[in-house]
Order: structure tokens, then C-alpha cells, then sequence
């Protein structure tokens, strides 16, 4: 999962790439686009979308499923969103604020009275942690041994992310509250305020009141199993991991940061809400909360953000996803009504190339 200037798709990484794969005879100038950051890459696969207000414009996917293999994506295959979830856990907390099961403005304290939580975060909110501003830092907590023993644990995740919310809380601030610090354990804090507050999972929470209400059919969490993509790690060449390998995807506690997957059209029923005001699933206020930095920040609550965008021409919210096998760049022009997202099966081949044809993509003559 990625750092703030990934997350700004810098200048130097928005240049257009390409990739092989099949084509149709007359390729329209996206499905080009696509074929040629393929090629260039030299991923097993990439996959794009484009959204609309009215939900999907266009899709594609060129590639195969694994290195080496003959198995083609397909443009109903599943992809693993990695940071790009962040958005979507933001998003649940605003629909418990809606209904009344949440508030904004809750201190860490009042969302887990039942731990002794250090006096320092007294004053620290919810959506303190969700902007990466409550001086939570990873390192104090998600060292390696904690995440390689989250790979087999087999406690049930809410309890997992309680021992990681009272690691975390029960001591003072690591880094310093108030500046920008891109971190994981934010969102596992998060997620563990969900829990709390409905009384299930945050998978069970994600999937009864964000993927089943918006359509999405096709959510899970962790690595895409069956007949699917394969994340790849790169030894030089990119090598398959299968979904149930030790490494295939960051351990499950994690989820609220970064695990989800679904297909491209299950994900764009979740962007257009972003070119909609809502589209009635929250309100244009919630999305203004969502998508609004705190003053003289670039990162609302999931979402990078850039007033005026020479790649959009207007503002621009972006956020780019990875669990180092797979990897998401999505882009959205509100003031447009477009949305670009692309997806890679491979982080070391894919990630530029996503960054670039996500960015072709929502450029106006595309």
C-alpha cells in the first residue's frame, strides 16, 4: 500500500504507456490505449474503465491470467483493489453517520470506552485517523512479526483488530498528531470503529450496507480465487502466487486499508457515487466530507486531492492500491463526470502502467 507522492500520481509517472494483447482489427482509441501499455509494460495483464454519471462508458482487458499461461482476462474478471478500499471503509462510517449509528465528530476514546486508552488521543476523531492525521504510525505496530503471525490466525478478525487497536491506543502517539502520515493501522482503527458500531465484521458491515445496496455482486476480500487472475511477484520475471500461498495477498486484519476485490463494472458502481453527489446513497454532504482535506492538506478520507489538475482540468480526486502483486490506479474528474480506473495483475510491471493508462484515460480527447 502506497505512499502520499503514488498517491499524487506525480507528473513524471502520468506519461501514457501501452500493452499487447488482443485486439479487435479497428481497436477504438481506449481499447489502443489499453493494447499498447500492455505491450509496453511487459505485465501478464492490464485492464481499464471508464465511468461515466450514468455508470460504465467503457471496459477493457488485454493479457493472460498468469505469466506464461494462455488463459486471457477477461473484462468480468476480478481484481484486487488493494488501498483503493479505503475509500469504500470512509464511506461506510458516512453511511452509520447517516442513519445515526455514528458521528463525525467521536473521540477515539468514546468509540472504544471498554480500553484504556492513553489521555493523548482524547481529543483525536474517527476521521482524524481516516485523513492520516492522528499521529498513528504503522512501525509502532504492524512490525513484521505481528504481520506474519496475522497470516494464520485464527481468531476471528474483529477480535485481531481490537489487540490492534489496544497496542496502539493504550500508549501515546508515535508520530505527531495533526501532520499528514499515509498509514495502514488508520484504517484498521477504522474498521474496528465499525465493528464496534454494528455489532458484526467489518467484511459482514462492508457487505450488507456498501457492495449488496450499490449492486456489487462480485465483492470478496483477499486474493481472487477460481478461475481468476493471479497476483504476480516479480524475480526478475513475473511469477504467479496463488491465492492460498503463503505471501498472496497482506494478512486479513488489514482489510479495512486494503483488500477488497471485485470486477472493474462493480467498482464503477461505487465511483459514480463520486460523480453524483451521492446518486442517493448518501448525501452530497457526506460526499463533500468524504472528499474535502482538512485546510492546507491534499488527502480527504480515502481520497488524494488536487483543486486544479492539469490531467483533469479541474479538481481531481485519486488514490492508487497494492499489495506488491497486484496494482489499481483510479482517477476521478467530478467537475467532468469521469471516472478512469487500471488495473494490473502484476505491482512491479503493472504499477507505472496503470498509473498511465488510468491517466490517458481521463485525459478529455480519450
Amino acid at each position: 500500500m502506497l505512499d502520499r507522492r503514488s498517491l499524487m500520481l506525480s507528473a513524471a509517472a502520468l506519461t501514457a504507456a501501452g500493452t499487447a494483447g488482443t485486439v479487435r482489427a479497428t481497436p477504438s482509441p481506449r481499447d489502443a490505449a489499453l493494447a499498447q501499455a500492455l505491450e509496453r509494460s511487459g505485465a501478464p495483464a492490464l485492464a481499464g474503465a471508464v465511468i461515466g454519471r450514468e455508470g460504465l462508458i467503457w471496459r477493457g482487458a488485454a493479457g493472460v491470467r498468469i505469466a506464461g499461461g494462455e488463459d486471457a482476462v477477461t473484462s468480468d474478471d476480478l481484481w484486487h483493489l488493494g488501498s483503493n478500499t479505503k475509500a469504500m471503509t470512509a464511506m461506510l462510517y458516512g453511511r452509520l453517520v447517516e442513519d445515526g449509528s455514528a458521528r463525525w465528530s467521536a473521540t477515539l476514546p468514546a468509540l472504544f470506552p471498554d480500553l484504556a486508552v492513553d489521555a493523548a488521543w482524547a481529543e483525536t476523531t474517527l476521521e482524524d485517523l481516516m485523513a492520516h492525521r492522528a499521529g498513528l504510525l504503522d512501525a509502532a505496530v504492524l512490525d513484521m512479526p505481528t504481520r506474519v503471525a496475522g497470516m494464520s490466525d485464527p481468531r476471528p478478525l474483529d477480535e485481531q483488530r481490537t489487540d490492534l487497536v489496544r497496542r496502539a491506543l493504550t500508549r501515546p502517539p508515535t508520530g505527531e498528531p495533526g501532520a499528514f502520515a499515509y498509514g495502514n493501522l488508520n484504517y484498521v482503527l477504522a474498521g474496528a470503529a465499525i465493528e464496534r458500531l454494528t455489532g458484526t465484521t467489518w467484511e459482514e458491515a462492508m457487505q450488507d450496507r456498501l457492495f449488496q445496496p450499490l449492486g456489487i455482486t462480485s465483492g470478496g476480500f483477499g486474493p481472487p480465487v477460481g478461475d481468476q487472475p493471479r497476483g504476480h511477484m516479480n524475480l526478475g520475471a513475473p511469477v504467479p502466487v496463488a491465492p492460498d500461498q503463503a505471501g498472496a495477498d497482506n494478512p486479513p486484519f488489514l482489510g479495512p486499508a486494503g483488500t477488497a476485490h471485485m470486477t472493474l463494472a462493480d467498482y464503477s458502481r461505487f465511483l459514480v457515487l463520486f460523480l453524483t453527489d451521492g446518486g442517493g446513497f448518501v448525501t452530497p454532504e457526506t460526499i463533500s466530507r468524504l472528499t474535502t482535506p482538512p485546510e492546507g492538506a491534499d488527502y480527504a478520507l480515502g481520497w488524494a486531492v488536487a483543486a486544479n489538475s492539469p490531467l483533469t482540468g479541474g479538481p481531481m480526486l485519486a488514490h492508487e492500491g497494492s499489495n506488491t502483486l497486484w496494482h489499481v490506479t483510479t482517477i476521478i474528474a467530478p467537475a467532468r463526470g469521469l471516472a478512469a480506473v487500471a488495473a494490473s495483475n502484476d505491482h512491479g510491471r503493472g504499477g507505472a502502467a496503470t498509473q498511465g493508462l488510468a491517466a490517458r484515460l481521463i485525459r478529455p480527447e480519450s
